[in-house]
């Protein structure tokens, strides 16, 4: 009899992870460390991998990012004590540039409203 896994084991492995890693980053000492929110996880189907993609308040992105990855196996310690499978992922930090491509899209946005309504405002 095969053994049944759940379909969306890995989204719930992957949401701990997210909510565990929250938790841990706050214990991490590293000045390059600005104030960074974890938006997603993305775990591999064999758990041996986690793409932990964040985003950053307060502090130089690229900075973040390798005080993350250089912290990635304390992160990664605390996750083992914390999470109950067998295998916790190996972390791999990435920045979200999600909030930043939205921002700019907005501004562009807002620059096209603006240039079409002065372009009707000349033509009444």
């Amino acid at each position: 009899m095969k053994k049944q896994t759940k379909p969306n084991r890995s989204y719930q492995v992957a949401d701990q992870v997210q909510r565990d890693l929250a938790e841990l980053i706050r214990e991490v000492k590293d000045p390059r460390l600005g104030m960074v929110t974890i938006s997603s996880v993305e775990v591999t189907p064999d758990y041996a991998h986690a793409q932990v993609f964040f985003s950053v308040l307060v502090g130089d992105p690229q900075e973040c990012e390798e005080a993350l990855n250089h912290a990635a196996g304390f992160l990664r310690n605390g996750l083992f004590k914390r999470l109950h499978i067998h295998t916790v992922p190996t972390l791999h930090f990435h920045f979200d540039r999600t909030t930043e491509r939205a921002a700019d899209m907005n501004a562009l946005i807002a620059r096209a409203v603006a240039s079409r309504s002065k372009d009707t405002d000349g033509q009444g």
